[in-house]
């Protein structure tokens, strides 16, 4: 299968992305459409909310959001009023919108939900198509977002729709890679705390050391909450650097 095969739309799904391309949002925030019904309408941008409502397959039924950060939620108010008035949505865990039905998985953000119509999933920032997800120490819980991924590996799927980045037609072997990750990156930490690295430079440098220069302060705020989550659980020795926790 080429790249391109692979990057295919699923049957019944548009993909129209913003043209917001960063280090954090890759080539930029990946919009959908299913029919009448949009999924993260990606910024406030004139020309992307034009072809958004040119992918449409009639009038727009309404804009479903998988979180309420800026680069997914901010085109949702302007895309309904253009479009006489469509509802938006961010729904709850368990919650039916249209064709979509919503699974929370928080951690990411807590408010954050995967929509799944059949065996197709439109995974906000939960699975990016390449990459890792920043958890922030502040908004995010890297605990919660585990146990996020560990309930999407639990669901019959066919295909991730990330937030930012290509499809994922192998949806569990993503979702394994993921946690086997974060989970890596957990050893590395704690590897360092015993050996007596205490500063955010030291940790860095031994458990974060393959990021890219762009990615470092992401870097950092993950770190923090990685040990935020070793605190809860109480594995983490004193003597930190003051900010870390």
């Amino acid at each position: 299968m080429s790249v391109q095969d692979g990057d295919r739309d699923p049957t019944g799904v548009r993909r129209v992305r913003a043209p917001n391309p960063s280090a954090m949002t890759l080539d930029g925030t990946n919009t959908y459409v299913l029919g009448g019904w949009v999924v993260d309408p990606g910024p406030a941008d004139e020309g992307h909310l034009r072809a958004v409502q040119s992918a449409l397959d009639g009038p727009l039924e309404g804009i479903v959001l998988t979180h309420s950060h800026a680069d997914h939620s901010e085109g949702a108010e302007p895309l309904s009023e253009r479009s006489g008035g469509a509802p938006v949505t961010l729904p709850r865990g368990g919650q039916r919108i249209g064709p979509l039905r919503a699974v929370a998985t928080p951690g990411h953000a807590p408010d954050h939900v995967c929509l799944i119509a059949g065996t197709t999933c439109f995974a906000g920032d939960t699975v990016m198509g390449e990459g890792s997800v920043f958890i922030s120490p502040d908004e995010g819980s890297l605990s919660a977002y585990l146990d996020s991924l560990r309930t999407l590996r639990g669901l019959d799927l066919e295909v991730l729709c990330p937030g930012h980045g290509p499809y994922v037609w192998r949806p569990r072997a993503k979702i394994e890679e993921y946690i086997a990750h974060r989970l890596e990156r957990e050893r590395l930490l704690l590897e360092a705390l015993a050996a007596g690295a205490r500063s955010e430079d030291e940790l860095l440098e031994r458990a974060w050391s393959d990021a890219p220069p762009a990615l470092g302060p992401a870097a950092a705020l993950t770190l923090r909450a990685h040990l935020r989550k070793l605190a809860d659980e109480g594995r983490v020795p004193s003597g930190l650097e003051d900010g870390l926790l």
